[in-house]
């Protein structure tokens, strides 16, 4: 079978000079590369040149990168990018603005989407806090003693791109929609979790999550028994590239942590999902899918695929408590479990604000 063509997105620095960028694509196109889309990002003393770019069977990152110095420029960034992002900024910008004025809970995620970050956090608002001076890490002021904290690997962020995210927050704000907040939900027998995104700061919490779960919850979550991982995988987990990771914390604990990763397919996410044993049955799986079924909805994804064992029906039934329609099949000797983001509500009850800051924070 001939392999799918890859869709890049690439940064490109070039000297000021006549014919640069012409010379960087004519090389692209000898190279059997389509430029689908091509924008100008002002940065401080010049340009950045955004290319989506679609690369012939078999052509590397690495062969973009050489076509590109080869003409004198620089890579500034390359991620893999799919049909989305052939939507040019101001309209993205505005599409994440409805989305966040229609659903605040989504207000991350439209932010997400306009920075095309790796990942957007909330936190409690603190002056001393300070981001890594990086260009990769940027912190935005919403309101309500709420800041939001945002990542991105593949490409440091420009000033443009960060005003564009804080005129957001404050057309949300001025739209009346909530600062963004973590999620508190009630277990069914009436413990308060909060639901959060992941963050780097949680690796030690995520490694004593995996270490009171017991093998068989490891083994049909990871098909291997492995309880102890680097602490790079862990961050890894934490900060999937392009993915998005949550985590359910009670007090100090995180007791579940749920992961969305695209697919090859543009409206398609995969799924997984880790609960501590002692909290399994309570609700806290389904609360967890239903959040990040919103989340995926929000990010425009249609589907979600979870991969189980052929026996394990674990993953089924808390789609089905969810209320989230879904089909299985046998595929590579394992049970693919194909979960629609249509109608995810989020079960249990929000916290008042003040909690879900308290739980968050613990």
């Amino acid at each position: 079978m001939e392999p799918t063509p890859k869709t890049w997105r690439l940064r490109v620095e070039l000297d000021d000079s006549p014919g640069a960028l012409a010379r960087v694509t004519t090389r692209l196109a000898e190279r059997d590369c389509n430029v689908l889309a091509l924008s100008v990002i002002p940065v401080p003393g010049g340009v950045l040149d955004e290319l989506v770019v679609r690369a012939a069977p078999g052509l590397l990152p690495a062969d973009l990168l050489a076509a590109v110095r080869a003409e004198g420029g620089r890579c500034a960034g390359i991620t893999a990018a799919d049909v989305r992002d052939l939507v040019d900024a101001p309209t993205a910008a505005l599409r994440a603005a409805a989305r966040g004025l229609d659903d605040p809970a989504a207000a991350c995620e439209a932010l997400r989407a306009v920075l095309a970050a790796d990942s957007v956090v909330t936190a409690p608002d603190s002056p001393d806090e300070q981001v890594e001076p990086d260009g990769h890490h940027a912190r935005l002021v919403a309101r309500d003693g709420v800041a939001v904290l945002a990542r991105r690997g593949w490409a440091p962020f420009t000033q443009v791109e960060l005003a564009r995210a804080q005129a957001l927050l404050d057309l949300l704000a001025a739209g009346g929609a909530p600062a963004p907040q973590p999620v508190g939900v009630l277990t069914t027998d009436g413990v308060a979790v909060v639901l959060r995104p992941g963050r780097s700061g949680d690796e030690r919490a995520v490694a004593d999550l995996r270490a009171r779960c017991s093998m068989g919850t490891l083994f049909n979550r990871y098909h291997s028994g492995t309880r102890t991982v680097p602490r790079r995988w862990l961050h890894r987990l934490l900060s999937p590239p392009r993915g998005t990771t949550s985590v359910a914390q009670c007090a100090d604990r995180v007791v579940a942590l749920g992961q969305l990763i695209p697919t090859s397919t543009p409206d398609s996410a995969e799924v997984s999902l880790l609960v501590e044993d002692a909290w399994q049955g309570r609700g806290v799986g389904t609360a967890l899918l239903g959040a990040l079924a919103r989340t995926a909805r929000a990010a425009g994804y249609r589907e979600l695929v979870g991969w189980c064992l052929p026996d394990e029906r674990g993953l089924p039934r808390t789609a089905a408590r969810a209320g989230l329609a879904h089909s299985c099949r046998r595929e590579d000797g394992l049970l693919r479990v194909s979960i629609s983001t249509g109608g995810a509500p989020i079960t249990g009850a929000t916290l008042p604000e003040s909690a879900s800051r308290q739980f968050a924070s613990g």
